[in-house]
């Protein structure tokens, strides 16, 4: 069942780097986009992000697939004399949205991170759990969280909303 505060978002490319400032700032040159330097932050440029999921460890993502081999082949490319690992992980990965006012409680529902707008502020991502799956989860804006789920962890993640989500029904809404 469809709820208006959850939604599947539309494929997306999304690629693993690990490898050093040097490494990143030749990816940056290809991709883009910058890397964050301070931990769990994502930053944004157009339909592009790269989201710090650890030291030297980065989700690049971007909003549909037009272009990615095309962006793989830059990024390796400008890569090629540093030492790195890059993995296209797009058809690993599905991304639900969350939004609304309920959206912190409902994602704490399965969630032990403290998702308060001043805990957990407007580009702060991580990789945590949700109940036993390992999600990436970001706060695009106040009321909104992007989840990077595992696709087949999907109608796990998703039942489990939806139940939680049941406590709202009534008070649900989008935005």
């Amino acid at each position: 069942m469809a709820e208006a505060w959850m939604r599947t978002l539309p494929p997306a490319s999304r690629f693993i780097l690990h490898g050093d400032a040097n490494a990143r700032a030749a990816a940056s040159a290809a991709w883009g986009v910058g890397f964050a330097e301070a931990p769990c932050r994502a930053i944004v440029q157009g339909d592009r992000a790269t989201l710090w999921l650890g030291p030297d460890e980065y989700l690049m993502w971007q909003a549909g697939r037009n272009g990615q081999v095309e962006s793989a082949a830059a990024i390796e490319h400008a890569l090629r004399d540093f030492p790195h690992a890059l993995v296209d992980i797009s058809h690993r990965q599905i991304a639900l949205e969350i939004a609304g006012r309920h959206a912190e409680s409902i994602l704490n529902g399965g969630c032990p991170l403290d998702l308060d707008i001043r805990s957990f502020p407007v580009g702060m991502c991580t990789r945590t759990v949700f109940a036993k799956a390992d999600v990436v989860l970001w706060r695009t804006a106040e009321h909104t969280f992007h989840v990077e789920v595992w696709r087949s962890f999907e109608g796990y993640i998703r039942g489990l909303l939806h139940e939680i989500g049941r406590e709202f029904s009534g008070e649900i809404s989008l935005r």
